[in-house]
């Protein structure tokens, strides 16, 4: 399905839900995607609590965590600038506004106000500016709040901005070093690979340890990640932007051993993400304190 038409298609099925409560909502969505029935009173699993969070932590300060050009206010305020991916144009209100002949041979499309409004380009020749003008522009008119409850994004300001395009040692691709912190406490990484052939993504301790356990993607323990050599730099630098915060998950990517950040998670999965063995989910649950 034409990724336009599947984002209109999930985006009028959940403003069918629009009436419905927070927590009502919460429930019907876990139990569409994930077959089971959600515990808001007593959650204990990992997407237990990340929907009991959804449903009734609404800190003002997590607007400006997860709006794409706060957030790296945020990370240059207490981190460094030198850990921001470099901004190459922008930001526009309107797709309309963008000048291509401005920016790169290759950038990155960014959506300020929600998860997943991103185009790469490769090639501003053969670049496709009006499925770019229709694909963000589509997510640009909503707010991406209705999609999945997760309070943060209510009402934030749309925008789109074009960051520089990196790639890791691979030449390919941008590995995810997705990392699970709790109260400032580093517990588990998250490696995500072959996003855009076949989407993996192993589980390490922050020993680096294989954890034998997915979360909704494949595992494969014959894929070697080599432990990075910047990895006590990669535990300090989340656990110092998420020293203040009950969970997050902080991505961050390593490029020839330099350290960029990516983006603060408050909400893994929409907290709909199937944990093997059931087991790990509950593990990952019992670190969230809330």
């Amino acid at each position: 399905m034409n990724k336009i038409i599947k984002d209109r298609v999930v985006h009028a099925l959940y403003m069918m839900l629009y009436p419905f409560s927070d927590s009502l909502f919460a429930k019907i969505q876990y139990r569409l995607v994930n077959g089971g029935k959600l515990n808001l009173s007593d959650p204990k699993t990992y997407n237990d609590k990340i929907q009991w969070i959804k449903v009734y932590d609404h800190n003002p300060s997590y607007h400006d965590l997860v709006d794409k050009l706060k957030a790296r206010d945020w990370v240059a305020r207490t981190i460094g600038e030198e850990y921001l991916i470099p901004i190459v144009g922008g930001p526009w209100d309107s797709c309309n506004e963008i000048d291509y002949d401005e920016l790169p041979d290759k950038f990155v499309l960014k959506c300020t106000h929600d998860s997943g409004g991103i185009l790469i380009c490769n090639d501003k020749k053969t670049f496709d500016r009006n499925y770019a003008a229709k694909f963000l522009g589509n997510r640009m008119k909503r707010d991406y709040y209705f999609h999945g409850r997760e309070w943060a994004y209510k009402g934030l300001e749309a925008k789109v901005y074009a960051e520089q395009y990196m790639v890791d040692e691979s030449g390919t691709e941008l590995k995810d070093y997705k990392i699970f912190c709790f109260n400032g406490v580093p517990r588990v990484i998250q490696v995500d690979y072959g996003r855009y052939t076949r989407h993996e993504r192993n589980l390490y301790t922050t020993e680096w340890e294989y954890i034998p356990a997915q979360i909704k993607y494949p595992t494969n323990p014959y894929h070697n990640i080599n432990k990075p050599d910047c990895l006590d730099d990669l535990l300090r630098v989340s656990s110092e932007l998420s020293k203040n915060l009950t969970q997050a998950r902080v991505d961050l990517y390593v490029i020839y051993n330099k350290i960029y950040f990516g983006e603060i998670t408050l909400y893994h999965g929409s907290g709909c993400e199937k944990f093997t063995p059931p087991e790990f989910g509950i593990e990952m649950g019992k670190y969230i304190q809330l």
